[in-house]
């Protein structure tokens, strides 16, 4: 069974996607970037700021779906600028602590230039 999920009080997708589908017992989060859900507009800043409102969207998204940070398996951080990397690095920690996801990070051009992150990820969560 597939389901579209689309959460309350999280950014309202920019295009045709779904923030999140859950495919069995697995939750795709779709790339998230730093949109504040209060106004549903983005809020930049530097990468830290950035970071954080980006995976505070993904926690909100994967709460929603009956999940936890704990539950992901795996996360792509695209930046702006790979010089980022250390200081987004430090807010990622925050969220993730020992329950460290596998993740892939590369340096990317993004269609709004303003954009310092985006993030999407993968979690697993048995349905009860």
């Amino acid at each position: 069974m597939i389901e579209r999920i689309y959460p309350a009080g999280s950014p309202i997708p920019r295009g045709p996607y779904s923030p999140a589908v859950r495919a069995g017992d697995f939750i795709f989060v779709a790339g998230q970037g730093p949109i504040d859900p209060k106004v549903n507009d983005f809020s930049y800043g530097d990468i830290q700021h950035e970071t954080r409102l980006t995976l505070n969207n993904i926690r909100l998204i994967l709460e929603a779906a009956g999940a936890t940070m704990t539950d992901v398996v795996k996360c792509s951080v695209f930046l702006r600028d790979g010089r980022d990397f250390g200081a987004m690095n430090e807010v990622y920690a925050e969220f993730f602590g020992e329950n460290k996801p596998a993740r892939t990070t590369v340096e990317a051009k993004f269609a709004n230039p303003l954009m310092k992150v985006e993030i999407d990820c993968i979690a697993y969560k048995p349905r009860s």
